[in-house]
């Protein structure tokens, strides 16, 4: 809970504008930890950062809260407030996952749309730009999951509509205009070229739903690859003599990975042990569905039914759908299950995505001159309030 809020207002538009944080404890994002801190705000940036400060001698236009991070984000999230992007690309549906992750402590989204028939991505680019440009904030992008993964590992997506990525696609992706464009697919499945140009044009690629050999994901890592899309999930795992995508990820040092920690997709163990090999590199990811702040407890992707039962998704025959956690909890999880540092869990969800997502000069940090977004939260990493770019959220 806040000790105090007392707010600048722009009443004409009904926003709020701190020109001051107070924390009691402050998580820059690189694993530094400052106490007594606070922060200024000019013009949506970050102006100036002292520790130490006594709380009698902060401003009165100040917010103070226990802990403060840098914005959380989240590059992994289908839908949330019982709107699925995949079924619904609208402005409309951006903003409900926008809303929804912002409950759960994300200042930032990348959402993710997953595997459709033909190019229906290209309507899903187009509804997450007019979200942009409606002025919607904590949009970085999207994420365009599928349909170019491999048929031997679907998970729950459509397998009718996976398919190789042609020239055609590459073509339109090539002429989004969303920001920051993140791309799992299947690297063994893609045409020589494909991953070339993706990277050369400035799109992220990430592997996923994928059978690749280590071979398959160092000639991909040689061109460019950036990471692995829900660790451990829908991909070649390591066994004795072949690292596969799990492998060849952990042993890398220059690949990222979104991991879900939900207590249901990855055991916490293997977690542990990915946040120990891959500090700078792994992010945490919600993948949740519209569920997440929403009232459904059953609904279809791609005609299968899914349903929400004990905090986890599945269909008829036990597959996971996805997941039902907000950001802020999967911070907790790491913590309370994975004998992760606070530190590290924050820098997770933080620097490391920033990171991935080469935006680390802007965001991901409490800094001087970066963007001013924050996560406001309590002792115990609950998520009270989101600053982004120097706009209160509660």
């Amino acid at each position: 809970m806040f000790i105090r809020m007392v707010f600048e207002m722009n009443t004409q538009m009904n926003k709020i504008f701190p020109t001051h944080v107070y924390a009691e404890t402050l998580h820059v994002g690189n694993g530094t930890v400052l106490n007594n801190a606070l922060i200024k705000i000019d013009n949506a940036r970050f102006s100036e950062i002292r520790s130490g400060i006594s709380l009698d001698d902060i401003p009165k236009q100040t917010i103070t809260s226990p802990v403060v991070a840098p914005g959380f984000i989240d590059l992994q999230i289908n839908g949330a407030r019982d709107v699925q992007f995949t079924d619904t690309p609208t402005v409309n549906a951006v903003e409900a996952i926008v809303l929804g992750a912002r409950a759960g402590g994300a200042a930032y989204v990348l959402p993710t749309f997953t595997t459709a028939p033909g190019d229906q991505y290209v309507e899903a680019l187009c509804a997450v730009k007019a979200a942009q440009d409606a002025g919607i904030k904590g949009i970085l992008g999207m994420h365009l999951e599928g349909p170019f993964l491999s048929p031997k590992r679907p998970g729950i997506h459509a397998k009718q509509n996976i398919r190789p990525m042609l020239q055609l696609d590459v073509d339109k992706l090539k002429s989004s205009s969303v920001g920051t464009l993140l791309i799992t697919l299947a690297p063994e499945c893609q045409d020589n070229g494909i991953l070339e140009q993706l990277i050369a044009a400035g799109i992220i690629v990430f592997a996923g739903h994928s059978e690749a050999k280590s071979s398959d994901i160092k000639d991909a890592a040689s061109k460019g690859l950036r990471g692995a899309t829900h660790l451990f999930n829908a991909m070649s795992q390591m066994s004795a003599r072949e690292p596969g995508l799990v492998g060849s990820v952990l042993g890398s040092p220059q690949l990222f990975a979104g991991v879900i920690a939900d207590g249901h997709h990855v055991d916490w163990s293997n977690i542990g042990i990915a946040a120990k090999l891959k500090p700078n590199h792994l992010c945490l990811v919600t993948d949740s569905m519209c569920s997440l702040e929403g009232t459904k407890t059953t609904f279809e992707i791609h005609g299968k039914e899914i349903s929400l039962l004990a905090g986890k998704l599945t269909d008829k025959n036990g597959t996971l759908a996805g997941a039902h956690i907000s950001l802020d909890n999967c911070v907790r999880n790491v913590i309370e299950h994975c004998d992760v540092a606070p530190e590290l869990a924050i820098k997770m969800v933080t620097l490391n995505p920033a990171t991935a997502l080469g935006l680390e000069s802007d965001l991901g940090q409490i800094k001087l001159g970066l963007r001013a977004s924050m996560t406001l939260l309590s002792r115990k990493f609950e998520s009270n309030a989101v600053i982004v770019e120097g706009e209160c959220f509660r």
